[in-house]
């Protein structure tokens, strides 16, 4: 339930499985998934070893991840807004260059594209110098007030017990559960509506863009 809560809310992450996943096929959808987890086993080593500590004591090198992190969904946000342009026209022609190749045959890039930016959200980051530094440690932990945005209306309905091998393996396994169940419902949906595709892709530059901006806001004042 607790890596579920994390996995499941819209954010930059599931942008990129989402854009994958209507663009290029579940398995794409699947492989940029895997790239957050890869992030996200990273820092639970880190976090296991005490390195990601380091980043706690210097607020400038905080904000420079917000710098860095907005730059890139920012990129990529312009990358999603082109896919979804090219889905609009017939794959093989464009009006204006010539022949183009269909978006949904394109090299899958997800999984690089989710890896990336996962080490480079700050949020990410800083969930694993404060919740998840939690998972490691003995003692109590209250899952769904860790849920973004609606978090404060569910503190003390489910309270588990931390520095748990259990825990570790149940919040990776929700995770990875959302990561094959939310490609394969955006795959479903897609196969039945023909508009389906660019319309993801353009919410996903949304998303992206969104975020960007408010991670280079986020920036700008910590360093100001």
């Amino acid at each position: 339930m607790f890596g579920l809560a994390l996995a499941a809310p819209p954010g930059p992450m599931n942008a990129v499985i989402a854009e994958e996943s209507v663009l290029r096929g579940w398995l794409a959808g699947v492989k940029a998934g895997l790239g957050a987890v890869v992030a996200d086993v990273v820092f639970f080593i880190l976090a296991a070893l005490g390195v990601v500590g380091f980043v706690q004591q210097f607020p400038t090198v905080q904000g420079v991840l917000f710098g860095v992190g907005g730059l890139l969904m920012c990129y990529f946000a312009y990358g999603a807004a082109s896919g979804a342009k090219s889905t609009f026209a017939p794959s093989s022609v464009d009006l204006e260059d010539g022949p183009t190749a269909d978006p949904t045959e394109q090299e899958s890039t997800g999984f690089r594209r989710a890896f990336v930016l996962a080490l480079t959200n700050p949020y990410q980051i800083l969930f694993w110098l404060t919740v998840g530094v939690g998972l490691l440690d003995p003692g109590q932990l209250d899952v769904l007030a860790m849920t973004p945005y609606v978090g404060e209306s569910l503190v003390g309905m489910l309270v588990v017990e931390t520095g748990s091998a259990v825990l570790v393996v149940g919040f990776f396994g929700g995770i990875g559960l959302w990561l094959v169940s939310f490609p394969t419902a955006l795959v479903t949906a897609g196969n039945r509506m023909d508009s389906f595709a660019p319309a993801v892709a353009i919410a996903s530059a949304v998303v992206l863009a969104g975020f960007g901006v408010i991670y280079l806001l986020e920036a700008v004042r910590m360093l100001g």
